[in-house]
């Protein structure tokens, strides 16, 4: 499981004219079930995602086609760990230490 925390590295002007491409953006890796949270950080200087996939790799791709990253806007922090307890809800992405 991954932690992306996004930062905003330019005026939020520039950043809200990036917005609706990222969010339709999330919407395909909601989709893709890459995704499973995300939203604005308080106070608004960036935002937070939770994220599953089979390696972190894959996650720096991800994150670099983010129309944020794209467009120069934002910067990516991504922590991998280790899930071994969730909600009852999120039970299937649940690991073991090994």
């Amino acid at each position: 499981m991954f932690v992306l925390e996004l930062t905003y590295t330019a005026p939020i002007e520039d950043v809200d004219a990036v917005l609706e491409a990222h969010v339709a953006w999330l919407d395909e890796q909601y989709a893709k079930g890459i995704f499973l949270a995300s939203g604005r950080k308080n106070p608004r200087d960036g935002g937070v995602i939770l994220a599953v996939a089979g390696d972190r790799r894959h996650i720096e791709e991800t994150a670099a086609g983010d129309p944020f990253v794209r467009a120069g806007v934002c910067a990516y922090r991504i922590t991998e760990f280790v899930a071994t307890k969730t909600a009852p809800g999120l039970e299937r992405y649940r690991e073991t230490l090994g």
